[in-house]
């Protein structure tokens, strides 16, 4: 059974950091990586990264955030500095399965910045 577990999120200033942390289980993972969803709008790629490293990033998070990997224990995680109000989103963690090529979800961690 696949599980995504997410952590970090939470309340922070503007112009603060957060790290959100991201641990898979029950499968080996190509691509992982992030989303997000506010209220009224369409769940977006935030980013994300191969099993190689290879990132691609929205082009409104590019020089703030940082996404990485752990392939030994199945984490990804996202380094958000600088973090802005229009970042406030629930954030989802992303994995697809290497052996059943389907996506999986995490259950969401709110990412609030105030002013």
């Amino acid at each position: 059974q696949v599980q995504l577990v997410e952590s970090g999120g939470g309340l922070v200033q503007a112009g603060g950091s957060l790290r959100l942390s991201c641990t898979a289980s029950g499968s080996i993972f190509t691509t992982m990586g992030w989303y997000r969803q506010s209220p009224g709008k369409e769940r977006e790629l935030v980013a994300v990264i191969t099993r190689g490293g290879t990132t691609n990033y929205a082009d409104s998070v590019k020089g703030r955030f940082t996404i990485s990997r752990d392939n030994a224990k199945s984490m990804v995680y996202l380094q958000m500095n600088s973090l802005k109000l229009e970042d406030t989103a629930v954030y989802f963690c992303y994995a697809r399965s290497g052996i059943s090529s389907r996506d999986f979800w995490g259950q969401g961690t709110q990412v609030t910045i105030s002013s």
